[in-house]
């Protein structure tokens, strides 16, 4: 019995900007299951209100690629350091861009507003959700506030759903 990678086979890219949870597992097991599911770039963001401040990428470059081979993926996620919202915010460049957070208001879901074959970022918050001063920077600089269902979801649930809304919907 033979295993070969099996390539994307996507024409766009997914970028997820994603706060790493306090519970260092947690995040490492969004790691997992985004690679398995079909992420290209992950983020960890540092925001107003993160509770970690600190990630080992030497660690969890090792989760990415043990899952990539798990799941015969031929392309290894590109992990970027802990890097600050606002320089993510600031730094996006020409992609559709999405915000999924707590609003007031309903705001449209991820999987009706996913445009076909564009890259996309998604940026999903820490604990405690993104302060209104990231909020409305994102807004301003072209984001568009999602929704990811009625339930408010964990940060490593809300970020493997994004991934696989993305997957299923673009």
């Amino acid at each position: 019995l033979s295993q070969t990678a099996v390539p994307s086979g996507r024409p766009a890219r997914l970028h997820l900007a994603i706060a790493p949870t306090k519970n260092m597992d947690r995040f490492e097991w969004f790691l997992e299951k985004a690679t398995e599911i079909g992420v290209d770039t992950v983020t960890p963001l540092l925001c107003d209100r993160s509770e970690r401040t600190v990630v080992r990428i030497d660690r969890l470059e090792k989760i990415l690629v043990s899952a990539m081979k798990q799941s015969l993926r031929a392309q290894l996620p590109l992990l970027h350091p802990l890097t600050p919202f606002l320089q993510v915010v600031k730094n996006a460049g020409e992609v559709a861009k999405y915000l999924a957070w707590c609003a007031d208001e309903p705001l449209p879901h991820l999987k009706s507003v996913l445009q076909s074959n564009a890259d996309t970022l998604i940026a999903i918050g820490p604990e405690g959700d993104f302060s209104k001063k990231e909020v409305e920077a994102a807004l301003l600089a072209g984001f568009k506030g999602v929704g990811l269902g009625e339930a408010r979801l964990r940060t490593e649930t809300a970020g493997v759903f994004a991934v696989a809304c993305y997957n299923l919907f673009s």
